[in-house]
């Protein structure tokens, strides 16, 4: 899905900044609409001059980039007002200043409450937007929810070079340790689990061969949002893509999902993409599908199925 229409979230901060940058920058590569909205700090007032602040932007990213922007001029915009504009646009840009106090460690984050409402990807933005996302790397567990995640990467900067991320849960390893399962067992169960993910990565990487000059993958051990934030690193990607389960607003203050965990450490931005989303326009979305959704070699025959079984899933139905 390569993005029509774009809409930036701004709270004027330094993240405002980026934000309204990195948006302009993505608008310009996809000849995309932008669209700039204000959103105010938790129990914070807007300033008095939103529109006209909003409206100078909109000026200044139209004369330096070349691109149609409107500004929304509303002073009182909530999250719930800003999920009804997404529904229009394809992709949100999010700039906000990192949440203070107890909001930082107990609060789910806006965009978080965005996903949730309005199902669109969100490009959180953490850093300065100097040049278009050169590495990004997309964190994938093989679902079809995978497929999309990757193809929204490789749509959304045609150069950049992708990394293909998987981490190995190691849950069951604990729940064998306290049945007091053998070691030569749980070597024998972890051998599984890496040929398992190998031969998944493979296939998944097999499907985008016209594009394997710039496709590499890996597999990392251990905590997801933790190994994810290693590979970021080493890899020194510029973008994190990663799927976000649909969930209640109590599951995600509860049960901080990997998404939330990775958006609140990351150094580096962060495209989380709900599982299930869709484009803005049906009608649109048919009328470019065959030109802007990456190509992918159909090979004669049924799908090769991966050599060995996934053990993960057979110890976690046991």
């Amino acid at each position: 899905m390569t993005p029509r229409s774009i809409l930036a979230v701004t709270d004027f901060s330094e993240q405002g900044g980026h934000a309204l940058a990195r948006a302009a920058l993505l608008c310009a590569q996809h000849r995309a609409a932008l669209q700039l909205v204000y959103l105010a700090q938790p129990g914070e007032l807007a300033p008095p001059d939103v529109a006209v602040r909003l409206s100078h932007h909109a000026l200044q990213l139209r004369q330096r980039h070349q691109v149609p922007v409107h500004a929304i001029t509303r002073v009182d915009c909530t999250v719930a007002d800003i999920s009804r504009a997404a529904a229009g646009h394809d992709l949100v840009v999010w700039g906000t200043a990192p949440l203070r106090g107890l909001r930082a460690w107990w609060g789910v984050h806006p965009a978080i409450h965005l996903l949730r409402d309005c199902q669109r990807p969100v490009v959180a933005v953490c850093t300065a937007a100097a040049y278009p996302y050169r590495s990004l790397l997309v964190a994938v567990d093989f679902s079809d929810a995978s497929h999309r995640m990757v193809e929204l990467g490789l749509a959304l900067d045609p150069s950049a070079r992708v990394e293909l991320f998987h981490a190995i849960s190691t849950a069951n390893e604990g729940k064998l340790r306290y049945a007091e399962v053998s070691e030569r067992a749980i070597r024998r169960y972890r051998e599984q689990c890496r040929r398992h993910a190998q031969d998944r990565m493979f296939t998944l990487t097999d499907s985008y061969d016209a594009r394997r000059n710039r496709l590499s993958s890996s597999i990392g051990r251990g905590d997801p949002a933790r190994e994810v934030l290693v590979a970021q690193q080493h890899a020194g990607a510029d973008l994190i893509v990663v799927g976000k389960h649909t969930a209640s607003l109590w599951a995600d203050l509860l049960l901080e999902s990997v998404a939330q965990r990775i958006l609140r450490r990351a150094c580096a931005d962060v495209l989380m993409v709900p599982h299930g989303f869709q484009p803005a326009s049906r009608c649109a979305a048919i009328e470019r599908l065959a030109t802007d959704m990456p190509v992918r070699r159909v090979k004669a025959g049924a799908p090769r199925p991966p050599s060995h079984p996934n053990p993960a899933a057979v110890w976690g139905g046991a």
